[in-house]
C-alpha cells in the first residue's frame, strides 16, 4: 500500500496530553530524535511506510538474529498495530517494503556494539558486525517510530547512521539490599537498560539489611539473613530514631537468578553480581556469626550506615565459607567480573580480635588497612583461578591493590585516577554525579533520599575519563555507570522516578562521543523522549521542569538579579512576585530581571498554558540589614562563606554547600550589623540549620541586643532552645519587640560546643550555621 503523505505524532511538549498532530509528507522534514546521540545522522529525502506487508528479514538458521527480529517485530506492533513477519532467508536484492538484519561479513571499525542504519523508501538495512551491534540498532530504529502507540498509518523517516558506543563498560545499579524487588521488576529494569543502549547490569545482593541470593552450602544465609524484623522510618538523622516493626525481605532462587541472567543476554546485557565483603556484611553474620571477630549474636539490620562487626579476617572459616558462596556465585553468572565490594569496612574489631591480630603477625602486615588488601588479594586469587576477574570500590586501593582488580570509582574520581595510573581498569560512579539516590530537584518538592544533588544537567555534564590522564593511561576507563541505593527508596514506582530521566543522560554521556555532546539539543531530544516515556507508563521526574532560580545581589544598587533555567525545553516560565501561584497569565519570563524590593519569587514552567512540574520559591530578603557592614568576633571556618552572605537577601537550603551559609566549628556567633544611622527597629531575625548527622545543631540560645553609639547595648530578646525539633531544617529564630531606636544590632548565638552523648558523633566539635540576619 503506497501512502504519498501520513500523520506523524511530533512532540510540542513534555507529556503525552501535549502532543499535537502534523501532516507529514514525503519531502516534509521529520525531527529525528535519538537518545543517546549517534556518531553520524543524515537524513534523507522520503519515507519508509510500514504496512500490513512489512516484511522483516534475518539469516536462515539463526536463532540469534530471529530473536532480535521477533523484539524489533513486537516493538512495531506495540507502537503502529502493524506486526511485521519475520522471514528467515535473505531478501533478494530488489526487495521493497521489508527490514533487513544482516551481519557484515568483513570486519570494520563498528567493533562488536556498533551498527549502521538505512533508512529509505524502499527498505530499511541494518548491518553490524555482531548481533550485540544489531540489537543496539534495533533501539535506534524504535526511536524512530511514533513515541505513542498510534493506530494511524505510519512512516519511518529515510535516514543514514553509523554508530558505536564511546565506552565498553556502559552501566546502572540497583540495590536489592534495602529493599527487595521481584524478578519481574529486574527484568523490567533491565528493559530500561536496554533502550538506553547500556550493556552492564550490577545486582548488588548483599549487605548489612538483606542477603538476596540462594546459596544451598549455605541455606541460613536466606532462611535467616534475607529477612529483617523492621525497617527505618524517615531519614536516619530524623531524631529519635522510628521504626514500622514490619518483616521485610525476600531472596532470588538460583533459577530465578537463571532466569534474570538469560533474560539479560537475550537484551546483551552482562549481569554483574556484587557479594560485599569484608564489610556490609551483617546478615550474613545474623545468620553465621562464628565468622565473626566476636561470635555475636546478630540481627539483620534495620537501619541504614556503617556497621562495626565485619568478616573476621583471621577465622580460616571465613574464606572457605566465601568460597563457597562466590564458586556457587560463579555458576551463576558467566561475566568476566565479579564485584566483591570491600568499601566502609571498619577496622575496629580487627583491631581487638587475636585472630586478626595473629594473621596480621603471621603474613608480616603492618596495620590493618593492609590486612584488608591481603583479605581482597586472597578472594582475587581464588576468582582469578577460575577464569574471572575482581571488580570492588575504590577503598580496595587501600593498603595495597589486588594485582588484577578494577576498581569502581565513587568518592569522585581520585581513586579512579590512581587506579588508572596503577595500569588498573577503572569503572567511574562518582557520587558526585552519578548516584541516583541523590535529590534532582528543590529538596523542599522532593522524595526524602540520603543527600547530594543531582539534576539531569549534571548528570550530563559528566566526563568519565578525567584530563589529568595520560593518553596511555586513559585506555584503563573502561566507562562508568550510575548507582541506585534503596535506603529510601521501597516501591517500584519510586525506582523509576529516581532513574527516569537521568539514565537518558547517562546513556549519552557513555555512548556519544565527548565532542558530539551538546546539552541544549540533548534537552530538544528529550521532549520527545519524555512522549516514549508517557507512553510506556514510566513515573518519570518532572524535577525537569522546575525552574531553578538564581539571585544575585547587585550591591550597588541593593538589587537582585533574578535568572531561571530549566532541564527541559520547550517551556514557558511564568513568575509571580508576591508569594502566589503563578498561572500562564503571570509575566513571562524575561531573563534576567531585577528585584528592588523584598519579594517572595514563585516560578513555574508551562506547556501550552499549563503548569507542567512543581513551582519553586526564592524569597529575597531586603530589610534595613541589605548588604550592610556586618563584623564578627569569631572568623567562620574557611570552608564557608564570609560575613556578607549574613546580609545579602538570599537564603540557604537544607545544604549546607549551596554557598548560602556562613559556618563556625565549636564556636558562636556574635554579629553586629552596623544600620548606618538611627533607625526604628521592630523586628530581628536570624535563620539556623541543622543537619545531626554532619554535626550540625541549632544555636543553644540566641540573644538580640540593640545600640545607637556600638559600645552601650541593650539586650532586648533571648530565646532559649530556639527549636526542640530533631531531624533536616532550617528555622528563622525572630524576635518581635516595641519600636525601639537603633544604628548597631547585635546578634549572638550559642554554639551547643560539642555534639551530645546521645548521637553517633558525641564528644566532636560542632557546627553552628547561620545565613541571613534581617532588621525592620
Amino acid at each position: 500500500m503506497k501512502i504519498k503523505c501520513i500523520v506523524i505524532a511530533l512532540l510540542v511538549g513534555a507529556v503525552s496530553s501535549m502532543a499535537a498532530v502534523f501532516p507529514a509528507c514525503a519531502q516534509s522534514s521529520v525531527p529525528i530524535s535519538v537518545v543517546p546521540k549517534p556518531q553520524h545522522l543524515a537524513p534523507k529525502q522520503g519515507q519508509f511506510i510500514l504496512d500490513g506487508e512489512t516484511k522483516i528479514h534475518v539469516p536462515a538458521k539463526n536463532a540469534e538474529l530471529r530473536g532480535i527480529a521477533d523484539k524489533l517485530a513486537a516493538s512495531i506492533a506495540a507502537a503502529t498495530g502493524v506486526q511485521p513477519q519475520v522471514v528467515e532467508k535473505k531478501a533478494p536484492a530488489k526487495a521493497k517494503n521489508i527490514i533487513q538484519l544482516a551481519l557484515t561479513p568483513t570486519p570494520d571499525t563498528l567493533g562488536r556494539e556498533g551498527y549502521t542504519l538505512e533508512v529509505s523508501p524502499d527498505r530499511v538495512i541494518l548491518a553490524a558486525n555482531k548481533p550485540n551491534g544489531l540489537f543496539w540498532g534495533t533501539q535506534t530504529l524504535r526511536q524512530l517510530l511514533p513515541p505513542a502507540p498510534t493506530k494511524a498509518p505510519v512512516a519511518l523517516p529515510a535516514v543514514s547512521i553509523a554508530d558505536k558506543p564511546r565506552y565498553g563498560w556502559r552501566g546502572m545499579h540497583l540495590d536489592v539490599t534495602r529493599h527487595f524487588f521481584p524478578v519481574a521488576f529486574v527484568k523490567e529494569y533491565i528493559d530500561y537498560l536496554a533502550m538506553h543502549k547500556l550493556n552492564t547490569f550490577h545486582w548488588h545482593l548483599t549487605d548489612d539489611q538483606g542477603w538476596r541470593i540462594e546459596i544451598k552450602k549455605h541455606p541460613k544465609l536466606t532462611e535467616v539473613g534475607a529477612w529483617r524484623d523492621s525497617t527505618l522510618i524517615g531519614h536516619y538523622w530524623d531524631l529519635p530514631q522510628t521504626y514500622d516493626n514490619e518483616r521485610h525481605g525476600g531472596f532470588y532462587t538460583q533459577e530465578q537468578i537463571k532466569e534474570v541472567v538469560r533474560y539479560a543476554q537475550e537484551r546483551y546485557i552482562t549481569v554483574v553480581p556484587e557479594i560485599e565483603m569484608p564489610g556490609h556484611a551483617v546478615a550474613a553474620l545474623a545468620a553465621y556469626p562464628e565468622l565473626s571477630c566476636t561470635g555475636g549474636p546478630f540481627h539483620v539490620e534495620s537501619k541504614w550506615g556503617i556497621f562495626k562487626d565485619v568478616f573476621c579476617s583471621g577465622n580460616e572459616q571465613t574464606f572457605t565459607f566465601l568460597e563457597d558462596v562466590l564458586t556457587e556465585v560463579m555458576a551463576l553468572f558467566p561475566s568476566e567480573y565479579i564485584h566483591i565490594g570491600g568499601d566502609e569496612s571498619p577496622k575496629d574489631r580487627w583491631k581487638e580480635c587475636p585472630k586478626c591480630q595473629r594473621r596480621m603477625a603471621q603474613e608480616g602486615l603492618k596495620d590493618e588497612h593492609e590486612l584488608q588488601s591481603y583479605f581482597v588479594q586472597r578472594m582475587e586469587k581464588f576468582v582469578n583461578a577460575r577464569g574471572r576477574r575482581i571488580i570492588g570500590w575504590d577503598e580496595i586501593l587501600e593498603g595495597g591493590l589486588a594485582p588484577n582488580a578494577t576498581v569502581m570509582s565513587w568518592r569522585g574520581t581520585k581513586g579512579g585516577i590512581a587506579a588508572a595510573k596503577q595500569k588498573h581498569g577503572v569503572v567511574m560512579t562518582p557520587g558526585t554525579h552519578l548516584y541516583f539516590d541523590h535529590y534532582q530537584g528543590a529538596r523542599a518538592l522532593e522524595p526524602v533520599t540520603i543527600h547530594g544533588y543531582s539534576p539531569l544537567s549534571k548528570v550530563y555534564a559528566f566526563e568519565p575519563t578525567p584530563a589529568e590522564l595520560t593518553e596511555a593511561e586513559r585506555k584503563y576507563i573502561l566507562g562508568a555507570q550510575a548507582n541506585l541505593w534503596t535506603e529510601y527508596i521501597a516501591t517500584e514506582e519510586h525506582v523509576q522516578y529516581m532513574v527516569f530521566p537521568r539514565i537518558a543522560a547517562l546513556s549519552e554521556v557513555l555512548w556519544t562521543p565527548a565532542k558530539l555532546k551538546n546539552w541544549e539539543n540533548f534537552k530538544q531530544r528529550m521532549r520527545r523522549q519524555y512522549q516514549r516515556y508517557d507512553a510506556l507508563g514510566v513515573n518519570y521526574a518532572r524535577s525537569v521542569f522546575q525552574v531553578r532560580q538564581q539571585l544575585t545581589l547587585d550591591a550597588k544598587r541593593n538589587a537582585a538579579t533574578v535568572t531561571f533555567e530549566t532541564d527541559a525545553a520547550g517551556t514557558d516560565i511564568h513568575y509571580t512576585l508576591d508569594g502566589s501561584t503563578p498561572t500562564s497569565r503571570s509575566p513571562k519570563d524575561s531573563n534576567p530581571f531585577e528585584v528592588e524590593k523584598a519579594a517572595v519569587i514563585k516560578a513555574g514552567s508551562f506547556v501550552d498554558g499549563k503548569l507542567v512540574g512543581q513551582v519553586t520559591t526564592e524569597v529575597f530578603d531586603a530589610t534595613k540589614a541589605l548588604n550592610q557592614q556586618v563584623s564578627l568576633k569569631n572568623a567562620p571556618h574557611s570552608s564557608f562563606a564570609a560575613p556578607a552572605i549574613l546580609v545579602n537577601g538570599l537564603h540557604g537550603t537544607t545544604d549546607q554547600y549551596d554557598g548560602q551559609w556562613l559556618g563556625l566549628l565549636g564556636e558562636d556567633l556574635e554579629a553586629v550589623i552596623d544600620l548606618q544611622q538611627v533607625q526604628p527597629v521592630s523586628r530581628i531575625s536570624s535563620s539556623y540549620f541543622q543537619h545531626i548527622g554532619y554535626r550540625v545543631f541549632l544555636p543553644a540560645q540566641v540573644e538580640y541586643a540593640v545600640s545607637e553609639d556600638g559600645k552601650n547595648y541593650r539586650t532586648v530578646k533571648v530565646i532559649e532552645k530556639p527549636n526542640e525539633e530533631e531531624g533536616i531544617l532550617r528555622k528563622a529564630v525572630v524576635a518581635e519587640i516595641p519600636a525601639t531606636k537603633a544604628r548597631y544590632i547585635k546578634v549572638t548565638a550559642r554554639n551547643v560546643g560539642i555534639s551530645p552523648e546521645k548521637y553517633p558523633s558525641a564528644g566532636q566539635k560542632a557546627w553552628l550555621m547561620v545565613d541571613e540576619l534581617t532588621v525592620e
